[in-house]
Order: C-alpha cells, then structure tokens, then sequence
C-alpha cells in the first residue's frame, strides 16, 4: 500500500488515525451482510482484525515511529467510548459485561423495538458519530476492554502502538441529557464518575506493555467557558497517577487552540506530549512562537494534512517544522498527520483511471503516510533529494497549469458583488401563488429526494460506465425504475413526488462529474457513518456548467404523474463541503462558481415545466468554523451562494431545500435568511430538539418539514408514533406551512421497510388532516 523510502530507522512520525474501511471498503460489506443475516459475528470479526494487521503493518514497514491503535472501529469511535465506559440507555435492557454487537449495533442503529441513538456530525466535518445520552443516575462500569485487546493484537505481531481513546472531556462536551433528564443537566458535571474507568483501562494498557497512550481531546479548539478549561486541570490531575509510567499525548485537531487552552494543555502535569493541527490551525505557529512551549514536553506537529488529498508542501513544511525545532528542541519534535487521516481516501495507488497530471498533485492516506516519514527524515538530516525534487515539480504543475483558470468563471463570480440575490417578493406572498397553481392539501407529504438503491439499479450503472450496455438500454431501465418509483409514491397518495434519483450513485458525485473543474477517483471512498461511504469528487479548478444535468430526467419523471414532480439539486455549498477542495484560493470563491453553475440548472428546469425545485444543503451546519469569530463570514457567503442559485425564478416556482444530522438550532436566522419556500430538516432522530427553537419564539413563516422518522434505522414507526411527532410540531409551528416528510433519503434503506414506513406516515398525515378539519 505503501510506496517506499529507504529507512534506516524510525524517525520522530506520528500518524493520528488511518481510514478503517479498507481500499475496497471491505470493513463496509463485512458490516452490511452481517446486518443482513448472511455473516457471522465471526466472519465480521475475521475481516476487522485482517485490516486492522494490514494497517498496522504497512505503518511500521513505512517508518512510522508512533503507530496509533484503538482507532478502529465497527461504527464510530465515540460510540466505542460509550461502550467502554457502559454508558448505556435502559431502552436497549443491557445487564452488565462486555458489550457485544447486539447492543452495540442497537444503539448505532436501532431495532425492532426501541430506536437509534442520536446521530450527528463529527465537529465541522462530513464523519458522523453516536451522542451520547447521559444523566445524573448514569451508571459506568467498564464493558468494552477493545483498546486493549487491540493494542496486544498489534504486539503480538511485533508492532508497538500508541492506542487511542476519546478524552474523558471531550467525551462528555459531545455527550447530551438523556431523554427524561432535565435539558440543563451538564454531563460535564459526571467527570468524577467516568475517570475511574480511564484508570482501569490505562492501567491494562500499562500491564500490557504499552509505552505511550493518546487522548484526543479536539473540543480543546472550541470556544470554551472557564469551568470547561478547568474540566482539563481536573481530568488529568486526577488521572496523574494512573497515568505516572506512560507517555502521555494529548492531541488536539480541526482548529487552531485559543490563546487559553493552550495554556491549560501545556500546563497540564503529567502530560509528556500535545498535539496541534498546523493546517487548520493556521495561528498555532505563531503562538506556539510567542507563548512558547514546556521544557520536555514533545510538540506532535501536524504539518500534513489529514482532512484534503492535496500532495504536501515537503519545502513549506520543513521550513515550518526547522521554526519549531528551535523552538521546542531537536529531540522533542514529532512529524504528524494534523488529524486522523479517516477523513482521507486510503491510496492513490488505486487510481489508475485518473489523468496522470492531476494524480501528481494528490496524496491519499498512504501516500501522507510516507510524506510524514520523508519530512521526519529530512529533519533528522536524511533528506530525500529525489523524493522532495518530485514533490516541487508537482507543486509548480498544479499552480502553472492552464486547465486550473477559466478567465470567463471568474469574471462572472466577481460580478457577484453587490446584490444580495434576494427574490423579489417576499415568502408569505410567494407561497400564496404557488399553493394556487399547486393545489396541496395541508400537511402535504413528500420524501427527501432518494429511494432504495437496489442490487440491480447499481449493477446497471455499473455496467452502462463499462460500456457494457448501450445508452439506450441505460435509459431503458432508469425509465423503468423512475415509473417504478412514480406508481409506488402514486399507491401510497403522496402529495409532491420524486423521481428516486435511480441515475445517481452519490447526490455530490454525480453533479461533479457533469461539472467542469471536477475531478475523479475509482476507489477513492471516505467513511461517513457507519457502513456509509461517500466517493468525495475533486475540486482542482474553476468550475462551471457546460450542459444541463437533470432537466431530462425531470421532464421524463413529470410526464409520468398528474402530481408535482420535484427536481432534485445539490447545493453549492453540500457539494463544496462534501467535495476535497482546492486550497489555492478562498473556499468561498469556488462556492460561487458552483452557485452560479446551479442557478443556470435551475432555470432550465423551470423552463422545462418543473413547478417544485429541491435544492438541498445537508452540509451547510457542517461547515460552520469552530470558532465563534469566525462564524458570521461564513454563514454570509454560504447563504448568499444558495439564493445565488434560485433569485431569478418565477413567485410560482416553489424552491425547497433540506438539512441533516447537525445542529440548527444556533443557526436558524441564517437558515430563515436562506430565503427558500419550504426546507425539510432532520428531526426525529435527534429527539426534536429542533422544535425547542420554535418553541422559544423564533418565527418561522416559510414551509417546514421536520422529519417525523428515522430513515438509518431499519426500524419502522406506527402511524401513532408519527401522528404523536406532527402534534408536537402544530404545537410550534402553523397548520397552513407544516410539511410531513422522512427526516432524509431512502438509499439506505430497503423497500420492505420502505414501503410501510410510508404507508405509515402518509395514514399519519390524514388522520391529522381529519382531525384538524372536525374542529374548525
């Protein structure tokens, strides 16, 4: 996996986590046919431990000095922490022991009986992870010894790790009340509670032979209180003791450390080492410079970057890293990736598809695995001249290639300048015209855009890309499913139809690959939840729209029903977020490219007959900055890209968007200012907390659907249960703008769980209609 640089020894390089799913996503179908039924718990176990050996290996054959271990993991390493720490919902009637896969999976997914957990997104990326629920009567036992069976794994082939666990502080910063507990209950205050556990398993660690332990403790970038600062003194003082015979990292990522934090995390006792994102946290440099940094201590330097696939900077870096040396000392600086490389693709090796110019610009996990070792080498005085050489020539391509500029996109960004893009008339009006030409019942029903991508569907695209079928046999059998889809949603009597998105494998990957300036790869998946993997495309240059993209399958999909058909979009910000970025310029400028390129597709399905456009923003809460200063300007220019996309329509076109698994509620005057007719938003799964802001007075006079079910549970709600959730929302929000919706897409999800969950909502919706319509 690895490309190889003569290595006399391990040198100072450290790797924060390596993507779990394996080149081939073998980790994702050993999950998926265990779900099914058609594995066992051994077979999955089998397939985990060969990629974790793989890993592991391929590591310490590239140099790597501080190989992580524990970073691994079945669903998300926060739920593992959960695990760990028996932190466990009394729904899911766990007695004691090690947690095995039965409430492990129940908890991440949900079953016949009782729902998932909270999901929402890791910090300011597209990773999800479980929340926790905790409350004062939280029971912690010990259940889950996995990081350190995982660490013995590792010894007993000769490879020394450095495992990994959650920070107890972080842990309980991303953790929420548990249902039933009051919402002002601060999970911090079970601090005392969860460190003994921490003692039991670093001292298993110990026992076992282990030399360093790294706790990630990330929320040390976010704008924290004192009392939250404090929570870092106190966790690991107390922890001191246990700790006393390890090295000890603390690793930090994402953002940059507050001027506070940092002082807290450097004056923390025991601690032999910190760990700082250079990347992201571009200020870092200069206060880790100003402030200066402990005697003894190691500064893990996280120079290459873990969250983009772009080739380092060998040159730039080892400046950066020289700067730090004189600083901190030559025998205490350590080469780092600046977060876990999960974020990544796993090997450019794979690529063999991919234009070989645009390929010398990239580095995926593997390959930043060598370019950590190569800069550890080079600092150490055995630079690789050959090896920076290629590198330089790389860098100069990428930034002297005529395919990165088009003159003609960036003169029509500039000209954005000045207007605002508002639509002309205001929402109330504008609903009222397109309810006359629509005719929607209240509580009209719809779904988020997707329906089950079958075995069949994705062989067929998969053959139409291998030239294995014809077009005409293609569009055949993508007719075929539409007309499925259509008469499915027609039987079930939804109100606004979809055409299930059967063309599409991924809602960003297919609008790039229609995009120019997009680039992409065969193998180059990214975990996004679970067994979930998103094929991020590449952003390498200026983009725009050289032909229409859905309009076909639209027009196709309309003339199959009396009903309104939606025509589904991506946003410009979701496909910029969900995108790797290039990083020559603002991300900014290149989210007004793709509005623009948007805003030309949506006036062609306007054109094309199409009365309601759904253009969604899943991600655009995901990119929010970390930190509070910086939050404004974005949530200006992502706003502004999206009512780019949609400002010239007519009143009568109705414009939806959608939102996922994040949290709204501290956003919602920017989600109001988006200025969209109707947004459906995830809900359910998160306990409705999205409701809480209505409930506290916030107006909202544009059409909304709060999901009213989880559709990453194979679970299925009664009519009752979503009956219950709509009474809640018309206790918020008025009848007359309320819609009835999933909280998300159906892909995931099969047509037996489909097809009744459904049924159950759209009976859900009448039996209100019915109810609301007896007592006017």
């Amino acid at each position: 996996m690895f490309s190889s640089l003569s290595i006399s020894r391990k040198m100072a390089s450290h790797i924060v986590g390596y993507p779990r799913m394996g080149p081939k996503r073998e980790l994702k179908f050993a999950l998926e046919s265990f779900w099914d039924g058609k594995s066992s718990a051994d077979d999955l176990q089998k397939v985990a431990t060969d990629l974790r050996c793989s890993i592991w290996k391929q590591m310490a054959d590239a140099g790597i000095k501080y190989i992580p271990s524990n970073t691994f993991s079945y669903y998300d390493q926060v739920l593992d922490t959960t695990a760990m720490l028996g932190a466990v919902p009394e729904r899911y009637n766990y007695t004691g022991a090690e947690i095995g896969f039965d409430i492990y999976f129940s908890m991440a997914r949900g079953n016949a009986s009782v729902p998932a957990m909270e999901m929402t997104k890791w910090f300011d990326t597209n990773y999800h992870f479980i929340v926790p629920e905790l409350g004062p009567n939280t029971k912690f036992t010990y259940s889950s010894h996995k990081a350190v069976s995982e660490y013995k794994e590792a010894k007993a082939l000769g490879i020394e790790t450095v495992p990994v666990l959650i920070g107890p502080v972080t842990y309980l910063l991303l953790s929420k009340p548990a249902k039933g507990v009051e919402k002002s209950f601060s999970p911090l205050s079970l601090l005392g509670n969860i460190l003994p556990i921490y003692k039991e398993v670093t001292a298993e660690l110990k026992a076992a032979g282990a030399s360093w332990i790294q706790f990630d403790e990330p929320t040390l970038v976010m704008d924290l209180e004192s009392h939250q600062l404090e929570a870092f003194t106190k966790a690991y003082t107390e922890l001191e003791s246990s700790l006393s015979g390890l090295n000890v990292l603390i690793e930090t990522y994402f953002a940059d450390v507050p001027a506070e934090a940092y002082k807290t995390i450097t004056s923390l006792k025991g601690i032999s080492g910190v760990g700082l994102d250079l990347i992201r946290g571009t200020k870092t440099l200069d206060l880790v410079k100003s402030a200066g940094f402990p005697a003894g201590k190691y500064l893990f330097a996280g120079v290459v970057d873990g969250r983009n696939i772009w080739a380092n900077d060998l040159a730039s870096s080892l400046s950066t890293l020289q700067a730090l040396e004189a600083i901190v000392g030559k025998d205490k600086l350590v080469v780092s990736t600046s977060c876990s490389l999960m974020h990544t693709a796993v090997d450019l090796v794979n690529e063999t598809k991919l234009d070989s110019e645009i390929k010398s610009w990239l580095a995926f996990a593997a390959q930043k695995v060598v370019e950590v070792n190569a800069l550890a080498k080079a600092l150490a005085g055995q630079k690789d001249e050959a090896f920076f050489s290629a590198n330089a020539a790389a860098q100069s391509s990428r930034k002297s290639s005529p395919r990165v500029t088009n003159e003609e996109v960036q003169k029509a960004a500039a000209a954005l300048k000045g207007s605002d893009h508002r639509r002309v008339t205001n929402v109330s009006a504008r609903l009222d015209a397109q309810q006359k030409k629509l005719n929607l019942p209240i509580l009209p029903t719809t779904t988020i855009g997707s329906f089950p991508q079958t075995m069949d569907l994705r062989r067929v695209r998969r053959e139409y890309k291998a030239n294995k079928i014809s077009e005409e046999e293609y569009v055949k059998a993508i007719k075929e499913e539409i007309s499925k889809v259509v008469k499915l949603q027609e039987e079930l009597d939804i109100d606004v139809l979809v055409h299930g998105e059967p063309e599409r494998n991924d809602m960003v990957e297919y609008f790039g690959e229609q995009l120019s300036g997009f680039a992409f790869t065969v193998n180059g998946w990214v975990q996004s939840y679970g067994s979930r993997c998103v094929k991020p495309p590449i952003i390498y240059g200026d983009v725009s729209r050289p032909k229409a993209m859905t309009v076909f399958w639209s027009k196709m999909a309309q003339s199959m029903t009396a009903r309104p058909m939606k025509g589904m979009l991506t946003g410009p910000v979701t496909i910029l977020n969900w995108s790797f970025v290039r990083n020559d310029q603002p991300r900014f400028e290149t989210c007004y490219q793709i509005a623009l390129a948007i805003k030309k597709e949506v006036e062609d399905l306007e054109a094309a007959g199409i009365q309601v456009i759904q253009i969604d923003e899943a991600a655009l809460r995901e990119g929010l900055p970390l930190r509070k200063s910086e939050q404004a300007f974005y949530l200006d220019w992502a706003v502004h890209s999206f009512r780019i996309t949609n400002c010239g329509v007519q009143d009568t076109t109705q414009i939806h968007t959608h939102m996922c698994y994040s949290n709204f509620n501290d956003i919602i005057h920017s989600i109001i200012g988006m200025d969209a007719d109707v947004i459906t938003i995830e809900n359910s799964r998160s306990d409705e907390k999205l409701l809480s802001v209505f409930r506290e007075g916030v107006k909202y006079g544009a059409g909304i659907g709060p999901g009213v079910y989880d559709i990453h549970s194979p679970r299925i709600p009664s009519t009752e249960e979503i009956a219950d959730r709509i009474n809640k929302m018309l206790a918020v929000l008025e009848t007359n703008i309320l819609w009835v919706n999933p909280d998300c897409g159906l892909k995931t999800r099969k047509y037996g769980e489909v097809k009744p969950a459904l049924t159950n909502m759209v009976s859900a919706a009448k039996l209100l209609r019915t109810q609301l319509a007896s007592t006017k």
